[in-house]
């Protein structure tokens, strides 16, 4: 695990010095969609990534955002966002990350996730906690969202959908003490790993967007549930995540 992890950490880092230099320059953007974007970046991103990891392991899978990699029925599955936070990045907002997570026969037992703005790298491994540039890191205390910082996102097909996760923004609002709305969700579930953020809820993410950050928080001693308290997978399409004792408050208003 630790080679994985070895490997995980210098790909995202290459990755992040991509970014980080692809700032300076002109970016070609297209559109996925109304208001989801993509960039060369992301593309160079994901390369990088795909032949540091398939140079390595040429026989596992590869799950990646923009479709790099091919499935070659392993029993070890790289799962890859390589640029988080696509619309902060095009318009210079110093907030994104690049995300890889390890899933081995169903499980996620590995995850990286690089935020270059800051220079913080986050790591998990199963059953081995979690890290923040070295140091164990761990989920906060907060018992009340009324003394907590929560986050949350809104997937980028929400102006066309009736569950849209406006209702739920606006109630949370009115409990906690502070909501805020990154763009990022990798970053997000990191935040609630270290204790920055207290709770974290989405509809709609995917597979790469959470399964790093997913791993975090439970290595850092929080929760990741579904909105009904379900065992979370990160093929889900909710995902409720706390310092564990927040979840039944952030449940109950969620399905209220």
């Amino acid at each position: 695990m630790k080679d994985f992890l070895k490997i995980a950490e210098e790909a995202c880092r290459l990755s992040g010095q991509i970014q980080l230099d692809g700032l300076k320059k002109a970016r070609d953007i297209q559109f996925k969609g109304d208001i989801n974007l993509v960039t060369d970046i992301d593309h160079a991103c994901e390369k990088a990534i795909v032949e540091k990891i398939q140079g390595t392991y040429p026989h596992h899978d590869i799950l990646a955002e923009e479709g790099s990699g091919n499935r070659k029925d392993s029993e070890y599955k790289w799962i890859i966002d390589p640029l988080d936070g696509t619309t902060n990045y095009t318009h210079g907002y110093p907030l994104f990350c690049t995300s890889i997570a390890l899933e081995h026969q169903g499980e996620i037992v590995m995850g990286a996730v690089y935020e270059p703005n800051l220079d913080e790298m986050f790591l998990a491994e199963r059953g081995q906690g979690a890290t923040l540039n070295g140091e164990k890191i761990q989920v906060s205390r907060s018992k009340s969202l009324n003394e907590s910082l929560v986050a949350t996102g809104f997937f980028f097909f929400f102006r066309e959908s009736e569950r849209n996760n406006i209702r739920e923004f606006q109630r949370i609002l009115l409990k906690a003490r502070a909501l805020r709305r990154d763009g990022v969700a990798a970053v997000d579930l990191c935040y609630v790993a270290c204790g920055r953020y207290d709770a974290f809820w989405e509809l709609n993410l995917f597979p790469w967007d959470v399964a790093a950050g997913f791993l975090m928080i439970e290595e850092a001693g929080g929760k990741v549930t579904d909105y009904q308290g379900q065992k979370f997978e990160i093929y889900f399409k909710e995902i409720l995540a706390s310092n564990g004792y927040l979840q039944e408050e952030m449940k109950q208003i969620l399905l209220s």
